[in-house]
């Protein structure tokens, strides 16, 4: 018989349940002696941890090079104990450790790469208590915290019913576009039922809900010329201006009453060879975000409008020279989407945080767990536990306080979800 014949009893929504139950039922899981055990392991290895996490931490793992940290990984996964191990055909590294086949398949996964160019140094420096280097945190951590995870399971000899994919997936950072994810995801992937990924350092935040964003790099083309000798051509940064203005002027007013929080935002732009001379190209790269789809897509079409007028205007104006042209491609689409705070998943994970005397908040944010939630597979994203600050800065650190409690929560909101059996 096994523990999570009490907590799988909850796997509908349907089911309601009071907070009290959910608390007990946690208790409870925490009361089996393997657990107990792994949850003491997790604070006596936590020299282990920090030394995974300064070894990972020190591999450089730009956007769409995260080869050698993967390798790494995939080397503590192995080296730790899984029943298989492989990378797929995007990079994600996978470790699938069997459960009784009683349950369900959930993954637990960390991001490899960070924001941060090739040339970045990160080197960690220490100063006191803290630690400072580019991605230690974001997502340096999170990958540390699964694989704490993996050995605390390992070695206090948990058995659980449902299989555990252990995940250090590539391309959560910027144009990756949640890449490593999606193609986990899709279709012909492996079965996942249930997803959590491992971001960021808080204990106590559980994030359930996506923000779902689009993002464009809009580029005008045209022949281009001298400034004076050529003058009459029709301009692309002429027309670039024009379409910023009238995205605005479309965007702002919508935006102000839209029904749900929205955002737009113009982030980047270049083009053009010198100030006297009309430019054969201009760029701009444009974000925009929404709790809402339907809203979203309405801003972005907004964004499309704004664009065909600017490009039709320059070109009526023109004097000599071929037409400008426009290549709109988009760089990045994240759904949102939202798993009910009452879900059973996402109640078993705040049962969780107030068990280790923690309170639980609830929230939005752009994560990989974006593409499971819009899918409607239940999906959180939490902390690998420690303080942390300065994401995508250099000057990003990481402070080791009560990490080893955020560690354990990982592992126990891991447990719920796939049931622990009473042989263990």
């Amino acid at each position: 018989m096994a523990l999570t014949v009490a907590l799988a009893a909850s796997a509908s929504p349907a089911s309601a349940q009071t907070q009290a139950e959910y608390d007990t039922q946690i208790r409870q899981l925490m009361n089996h002696p393997a657990v107990r055990a792994a949850m003491e392991h997790i604070e006596e290895t936590d020299d282990q941890t920090m030394a995974d996490l300064r070894e990972l931490t020190q591999i450089p793992a730009p956007p769409f090079m995260e080869e050698e940290r993967g390798r790494a990984f995939l080397a503590k996964l192995q080296e730790i104990g899984v029943d298989s191990a492989w990378v797929d055909e995007v990079g994600n590294v996978i470790g699938l450790r069997r459960g009784t086949g009683d349950g369900e398949v959930l993954a637990l996964a960390g991001h490899l790469d960070t924001v941060f160019p090739p040339e970045t140094d990160v080197t960690i420096r220490e100063s006191g208590d803290t630690l400072f280097a580019p991605g230690i945190a974001d997502d340096t951590r999170g990958l540390a915290t699964i694989l704490a995870v993996l050995r605390a399971m390992n070695e206090a000899n948990v058995r659980t019913d449902g299989d555990v994919l252990f995940i250090g997936n590539v391309g959560e950072e910027g144009l990756g576009d949640l890449r490593g994810v999606k193609h986990l995801f899709r279709e012909g992937g492996p079965r996942i039922d249930t997803f959590i990924s491992v971001d960021g350092t808080s204990s106590s935040g559980i994030t359930h809900m996506g923000l779902g964003s689009h993002r464009y790099r809009v580029t005008f083309i045209g022949p281009g010329g001298h400034s004076w000798g050529a003058f009459g051509l029709p301009n692309p940064a002429h027309a670039m201006g024009r379409a910023i203005r009238y995205f605005q002027d479309g965007a702002d007013p919508y935006v102000r009453n839209a029904p749900f929080r929205t955002s737009y935002n113009v982030g980047r732009i270049g083009g053009g060879t010198s100030v006297n001379s009309v430019p054969f190209e201009s760029w701009m790269e444009i974000d925009m975000r929404s709790e809402g789809v339907e809203t979203l897509n309405d801003v972005d079409a907004i964004l499309q409008g704004a664009i065909r007028r600017a490009v039709a205007e320059e070109n009526d104006i023109r004097t000599r020279g071929e037409p400008l042209t426009v290549d709109v491609d988009m760089i990045g689409d994240r759904p949102s989407g939202e798993i009910a705070e009452d879900h059973p998943f996402v109640q078993r994970a705040a049962a969780v945080t107030r068990a280790l005397g923690m309170e639980p908040s609830f929230g939005r944010s752009s994560t990989d767990s974006n593409i499971p939630i819009s899918m409607d597979i239940p999906a959180i994203t939490i902390g690998g536990g420690g303080q942390g600050f300065g994401a995508h800065s250099l000057d990003e650190w990481f402070r080791n306080e009560d990490g080893p409690t955020g560690v354990q929560r990982v592992m126990l909101v891991v447990l719920s979800q796939v049931g622990v059996t009473q042989a263990s």
